[in-house]
């Protein structure tokens, strides 16, 4: 065994493991690159894979039309456009955005061609799955997986790039299931894990409403939504009903949705049981929450499981308390994949939101880093994706009664600029300093984080006080919510959002129109300044003013 980064003799000797072709084989590389240093920090390398192993590929097919698709998003998402407040349905979207049937056909063939089994392609035609041993896959894609342990656990990855034939050049984006190192993490903090302040308050659903303007203001009766899992969920489902119980809220009618093979997993309850509590419980109530329940939280699983709302479009908003530092869906490849699914969903008039991550302006490397400011200077994803709104977190300190009082950024939020992934045009109309790079800035908007002013959260039945940006995402979830429960013409949310921060509704007045303006706090390499910033983007909702407001 040895440690990584790899040497060149150790390239030398994975090219010479990679599967022997016909020696006819034109191979041409996706998206989806051979591992690297910047993976393996603290890996050791295991060897190659057992070829008898079992492995599930999902293979990404290219968007068609992208360019008219993103054309069409601002067109419906501007109250000036006649076709302002129009969306696509999912077989509307596969008849011109999604990979030709041709194409479909050539990777499903390809796959079979190989030895793979259980082959299933998305009804949006973007990304097909298929059981098959690690030769197999080694073979298909000309590379040859190896395996590591990292931070106490047994992953693997493709050393090489994957790569396709020459005649499926053009059907293929990328390669996912390959690789296993990257892997997204909830961004929860309990007050265990940072250091006591000289405060200590925790709020409940019907506090939020107070503090943040939802009072007086229907609950979502008509919004249906969606929350991101994995494992086993008997025990979440059973706490949302202890929650409601105590909270005093309606019963929320509620369907899990498997996505992949069943996983007896409970190492995410804790963070699950914040998602459902707090969306559903900021929302007040909800026609229906849809909670998607995929086998890991690998980023072959999520790409599939982010596909399946996009695909299903029953739930008009989603939220994923989950991240991980950029790079890694970048040089795996499934950032491409997500990224086309969540512009589909976009044009559906869907919108998902997600943590920017609990360590500050930086991504986390390794684990257990949550709540510290520390890592490497890049942005977590899938918040970073242009077409998720981005939800960074805040100190709540509220003055008796529960009435508004400051809030100042967390240390610990998110915050900074993608170097992956471009700058949106409702960020470049309002002026987004990141947009000089043509990158996105982070976060979109922010809400309490801060474990020491966070939620009460029903485990196992009892009160446990949490936070961080797992709390902050579904409660923005949980008030856009009720925006669309009572204005059908809603969207995508951030160009909406954006528009407020325009001065669209209050030229010159900002922060009016539906923020509260964060002016003070740091999280790390940024400071908190007055309009939108590194820290808290456009601020956190102002409720009933923005429920007024937005168009």
């Amino acid at each position: 065994m040895h440690h990584f980064p790899l040497s060149g003799a150790a390239l030398l000797l994975a090219a010479a493991l990679i599967p022997a072709a016909d020696a006819q084989t034109t191979w041409v590389k996706t998206s989806t690159q051979g591992v690297t240093a910047v993976q393996l920090d603290r890996a050791t390398d295991l060897g190659p894979v057992n070829g008898d192993q079992a492995i599930t590929v999902r293979v990404g097919l290219p968007m068609q039309n992208k360019a008219a698709l993103e054309a069409y998003v601002k067109s419906v998402n501007d109250p000036s456009n006649p076709m302002y407040g129009q969306s696509l349905t999912p077989a509307q979207f596969v008849a011109t955005y999604g990979a030709t049937p041709a194409q479909v056909s050539a990777v499903t063939n390809y796959l079979k061609s190989a030895g793979f089994t259980n082959i299933v392609a998305e009804p949006n035609h973007l990304l097909v799955s298929a059981d098959g041993t690690v030769a197999q896959a080694n073979a298909a894609f000309h590379t040859t997986i190896e395996s590591f342990n990292q931070y106490g656990a047994e992953v693997h990855g493709n050393l090489t790039a994957a790569e396709v034939p020459q005649s499926l050049a053009g059907d293929v984006s990328a390669v996912l299931g390959l690789n296993t190192i990257g892997q997204m993490r909830p961004t929860l903090v309990t007050r265990t894990q940072v250091a006591t302040p000289q405060y200590a308050v925790s709020y409940s659903p019907q506090d939020f409403w107070k503090i943040y303007g939802a009072t007086g203001l229907p609950p979502a009766a008509n919004a249906t939504i969606a929350i991101m899992a994995e494992g086993n969920l008997t025990q979440v489902l059973k706490d949302l009903r202890t929650a409601e119980a105590a909270f005093k809220l309606p019963q929320v009618a509620y369907t899990v949705v498997p996505v992949g093979i069943a996983s007896a997993d409970t190492s995410g309850a804790d963070e699950w049981d914040l998602d459902t509590q707090y969306s559903t419980g900021m929302a007040g109530s909800v026609k229906h929450l849809y909670i998607y329940d995929t086998t890991s939280l690998t980023d072959s699983d999520l790409a599939l499981e982010i596909s399946r709302w996009a695909t299903q479009d029953v739930a008009k908003a989603g939220s994923a308390s989950l991240g991980e530092c950029e790079i890694f869906p970048f040089l795996d490849g499934s950032m491409l994949v997500d990224d086309e699914s969540f512009l589909e969903a976009a044009a559906q008039g869907q919108t998902f939101f997600a943590s920017t991550g609990d360590t500050g302006s930086f991504c986390p490397v390794g684990v257990g880093t949550n709540g510290v400011p520390a890592g490497v200077p890049l942005a977590n994803y899938p918040a970073a994706s242009a077409y998720v709104v981005g939800v960074g977190g805040t100190t709540l300190l509220a003055a008796s009664g529960d009435a508004y009082d400051q809030e100042v950024a967390w240390y610990a939020g998110g915050g900074g600029i993608s170097q992956f992934e471009y700058c949106p045009y409702w960020q470049s109309a309002a002026g987004v300093v990141s947009c000089e790079n043509n990158s996105k800035g982070l976060p979109d908007v922010s809400m309490d984080a801060d474990p020491y002013s966070g939620a009460n959260v029903y485990v196992d039945g009892a009160v446990v006080i949490v936070g961080g940006t797992s709390l902050s995402s579904p409660l923005a979830l949980g008030t856009w919510a009720r925006m669309i429960s009572s204005n059908t013409k809603l969207g995508f949310a951030a160009p909406h959002l954006y528009g407020l921060y325009n001065g669209a509704v209050h030229p010159g007045a900002y922060p009016k129109g539906g923020f509260h303006d964060i002016i003070a706090g740091a999280n790390g390499l940024y400071s908190a300044l007055p309009g939108w910033d590194y820290t808290t983007g456009l601020g956190t909702f102002w409720i009933n003013e923005m429920y007024a407001d937005i168009k």
